[in-house]
């Protein structure tokens, strides 16, 4: 039994990474740092537009890795972000797979 108490604490500390990285910030910092961050990875990762605004696959981006790394989840940092108008896709739902094709539009700039 001792070799099983062990590998469950491993597997909490690993699950603690994103929690022990945000301690400092509150829910809403988090949200708002993170949808700043998604401006430059839909830059860095998508293609202008004909009206020149930065588009990018949501498949593209969800298997990026530093997009992997960076969001605890990224799709609710996509709905924030589109509720404070950083950003649009047709349609409700982003599901991986299912919604892949479909583009994401950055409507803004990001910050420097």
């Amino acid at each position: 039994s001792n070799s099983d108490s062990s590998s469950s604490r491993i597997a909490v500390r690993e699950g603690a990474t994103h929690t022990e990285r945000g301690s400092s910030m509150s829910h809403q910092e988090t949200v708002d740092r993170e949808c700043e961050e998604i401006k430059k990875d839909i830059k860095r990762l998508g293609a202008p537009n004909a009206d020149g605004k930065y588009v990018v696959k949501f498949g593209n981006l969800f298997d990026d890795d530093k997009a992997q790394q960076y969001y605890e989840a990224i799709v609710g940092t996509l709905k924030a972000a589109r509720t404070k108008g950083f950003i649009d896709w047709k349609g409700q739902m982003l599901l991986k797979g299912a919604h892949d094709s479909v583009d994401i539009t950055l409507l803004v700039e990001p910050d420097e």
